[in-house]
């Protein structure tokens, strides 16, 4: 289990971002960190289905899906594929579904709300890239840290 803090860690680091949305917790773990792997999707979650297919390492999907709150980019069966695969957490800028399930799954997972729709599967979007959403830029590779303060990016590890 992680130990840090968030506002700690921006007092020890004034140089580190803030990604400024108000989260909402939906994983059993609300803190989280971890090395971002980044996609850029719009109410298509096919590039989310297929990074967490993949090993996570401890790593944190970062997904900008616009702030859409139309369709859901997470749900259930995706969030206990990427705790199985050894993921830390997501951070979406967008929804999810099946909260009930997601609560117990033992993954970090913030984002801005809930929707019962799921989204198209149309092969769109981008990953591996500089994302830009809530005061922040979060790059490949970059550290993430959330817990219930909110969501911290840094270029350099800080605990």
């Amino acid at each position: 289990m992680q130990t840090f803090s968030t506002p700690d860690l921006t007092d020890a680091a004034p140089d580190a971002q803030v990604i400024e949305l108000q989260w909402r917790n939906f994983g059993a773990h609300p803190r989280f960190a971890g090395q971002a792997v980044t996609i850029k999707c719009h109410e298509d979650n096919s590039l989310v289905k297929q990074a967490i297919g993949e090993a996570g390492a401890g790593r944190v999907l970062v997904v900008d899906g616009g702030g859409s709150l139309r369709r859901a980019l997470l749900g259930d069966m995706l969030a206990e594929e990427a705790a199985r695969n050894g993921w830390s957490g997501l951070v979406i800028n967008g929804a999810v579904r099946d909260v009930d399930e997601i609560a117990t799954t033992a993954l970090g997972v913030k984002a801005l709300g809930a929707t019962p729709l799921k989204t198209e599967k149309r092969g769109e979007g981008q990953r591996d890239i500089c994302l830009q959403f809530g005061g922040a830029r979060i790059a490949p590779g970059n550290y993430i840290y959330a817990d219930n303060n909110g969501v911290v990016v840094s270029a350099e590890p800080l605990v």
